[in-house]
């Protein structure tokens, strides 16, 4: 079931569970919960679709690789505005997302917290069996939630390609 070695953490290989997210393929399912104004919120598939969305999906906000992630892509998917719909996603809880979204200004990008039972982990393919948290990926859906781009960073420790990633959402809008 797992996929052993298809991500290491430091060198160490590690196994994701769930299958490949290909591009070409429909966006698996998946319901995560936010922290909102209303209280506890739910985000799913149904939510992104309309516009292109832009996912971004990383172990824990509260590691330096993580943030950096978070905020580059804040800060560069802040000019396409309201034409797309950017989330990034981890097992965080929902508070210390919105927390560290309210502290680091991050606007561009809602968040959405699989702790609930790691669905999009499992669904995605990119809950890592040992550690139970995610792996680092960025996805880019068309507004019919087809994948159109898809990075799973091998080393879990290192940064995205932001370019390629940013440019892939640019080609649909």
């Amino acid at each position: 079931m797992g996929r052993h070695g298809a991500v290491t953490f430091k060198g160490s290989p590690l196994t994701l569970v769930g299958d490949e997210v290909k591009v070409g393929s429909p966006a698996p399912d998946f319901d995560l919960t936010c922290f909102g104004a209303g209280g506890m919120e739910h985000i799913k598939k149904a939510d992104l679709l309309g516009k292109p969305a832009f996912i971004s999906v990383v172990p824990s906000l509260d590691t330096p690789v993580c943030q950096v992630q978070t905020k580059t892509f804040n800060k560069r998917l802040a000019a396409l505005g309201d034409k797309i719909t950017a989330l990034t996603v981890s097992l965080d809880l929902p508070f210390a997302m919105s927390r560290f979204c309210g502290a680091e200004d991050i606007k561009a990008m809602k968040n959405g917290s699989d702790y609930m039972d790691r669905n999009f982990g499992q669904h995605w393919g990119l809950l890592i069996d040992e550690l139970k948290i995610l792996a680092r990926a960025v996805f880019v859906l068309d507004s019919q939630g087809v994948v159109k781009y898809a990075q799973v960073v091998k080393e879990v420790a290192e940064e995205p390609n932001y370019d390629a990633a940013l440019a892939a959402i640019e080609k649909l809008v």
